[in-house]
């Protein structure tokens, strides 16, 4: 009677707060969408041929399977390294910093680094520094000839000159569709160049938009700029017989094989940017989403791994050293089985956590991309809640919710039995 006493407290809170909500879940979920008529099955069927609802199932077990495995492989790296350095415990504290940030908060930081523009986003901002590393990049990507001008489509996004070039006759390749501010930046007024004695052939590309107002077509006017690093081909015959690129100041020269070929400006010269990677698309937008969970939970499975590290025998560790045993084998073979039961833990903790994810991808999906980042605890809300709210399917979502988190409650409930039997 004691006990009872001093359990009962518990057990009504137990009672109202979780006994009395799941049963009356259970019940409203074989109700119609008002509550009045009884339901039967239907709304569980609804879970399994709805396609937003099935996108949500098949995401939850992405979530159940990447998410933990990822965040506790990088917490038993984290946990095993930092014992080796001597600011382990400063990288400790900032690998767990994360946890101090609240769900929403990390969702809005993530939210930025996904940001599609590289102006913006980190993640787009590096993304693009090593494309741009190994991949040049167009200055012109707008860039187009006038009717007016004497260069025509060519194709495939180049241009060409509407006539064959010649010796002594200085060739013009105007371009307008480049904001002066976005022009080289070692870009030069642009000049027309003196002829060439030796028969090549010389010429000026230039950006004919004159700041301000004024200037004219075909005609190089002082203020107007060169474009600086435009590629240059000479073609015969449909055969490539020179290049050259232009000088700061727009000139270019080519060889005497060049006369009475036609110009023609590379389709590269006038390919649009990479603006790098959609994070938040489609395609990407769970695998994102998850990175941020592992940014803010590897902190908690190190943290638990390393105080399990804290409590293995060593004698074990030098022993297998001395026998020979590499450090990648003493790993594999000692530390690791040694560490399952802490594993295990912090394993089962983040698969029912990762069962309930919410708040990230409400707050870091776009709406474009939410279906496509749907999970269940989400679409409980989107369902539960709002004009078009549906409380029997909400409530069969809980059910499925609670359904799935069981098994693996149970699965630690047992092992926690056999720790204590220990």
């Amino acid at each position: 009677m004691t006990a009872a006493v001093f359990l009962l407290p518990a057990l009504v809170l137990l009672g109202a707060l979780v006994v009395y909500p799941i049963g009356y879940s259970v019940q409203r979920s074989f109700f119609d969408k008002s509550g009045d008529s009884f339901a039967g099955l239907g709304n569980y069927v609804t879970l399994f041929t709805d396609g937003t609802i099935r996108t949500a199932i098949r995401n939850n077990l992405i979530w159940v399977v990447v998410a933990p495995t990822v965040a506790t492989a990088l917490g038993l790296i984290f946990a095993v390294l930092t014992e080796r350095v001597r600011w382990g415990t400063a990288f400790k504290l900032v690998v767990f910093m994360p946890m101090a940030v609240s769900m929403l908060a990390a969702g809005i930081i993530f939210r930025l680094v996904y940001e599609q523009d590289p102006d913006r986003g980190v993640a787009n901002a590096v993304w693009v520094g090593v494309h741009d590393t190994f991949a040049e990049s167009s200055s012109f990507p707008r860039a187009r000839p006038l009717p007016a001008h004497p260069l025509k489509a060519a194709g495939g996004g180049a241009y060409e000159t509407k006539a064959p070039v010649r010796a002594g006759r200085p060739a013009l390749l105007p371009l307008v569709g480049v904001a002066p501010a976005q022009m080289p930046k070692d870009a030069r007024p642009a000049r027309t160049p003196a002829d060439s004695p030796q028969g090549e052939i010389t010429g000026v590309a230039w950006l004919d938009f004159t700041r301000g107002g004024g200037g004219r077509p075909n005609t190089v006017d002082p203020k107007e700029l060169g474009l600086s690093g435009l590629r240059i081909e000479a073609v015969k015959d449909g055969r490539v017989v020179a290049r050259t690129t232009a000088a700061a100041d727009g000139t270019f020269r080519l060889p005497a094989a060049a006369d009475g070929a036609v110009l023609r400006l590379p389709a590269s010269n006038f390919r649009e940017q990479y603006d790098g990677v959609a994070w938040l698309g489609p395609t990407l937008v769970t695998p994102a989403i998850i990175g941020s969970y592992v940014w803010m939970w590897a902190g908690f499975a190190m943290v638990l791994i390393a105080a399990g590290l804290a409590g293995l025998p060593r004698e074990l560790l030098e022993a297998a050293r001395v026998d020979g045993a590499n450090e990648w084998q003493v790993f594999r073979r000692i530390t690791v089985p040694l560490l399952a039961p802490v594993l295990g833990v912090v394993l089962v903790t983040l698969m029912i956590n990762v069962l309930k994810v919410f708040d990230l991808v409400f707050v870091i999906a776009p709406g474009s991309a939410l279906d496509d980042a749907n999970v269940l605890a989400l679409q409980l809300y989107r369902s539960s809640f709002g004009t078009g709210a549906d409380l029997g399917v909400g409530s069969a979502i809980a059910v499925l919710l609670l359904l799935l988190v069981l098994p693996v409650m149970a699965v630690n409930i047992r092992r926690m039995r056999k720790e204590s039997r220990r």
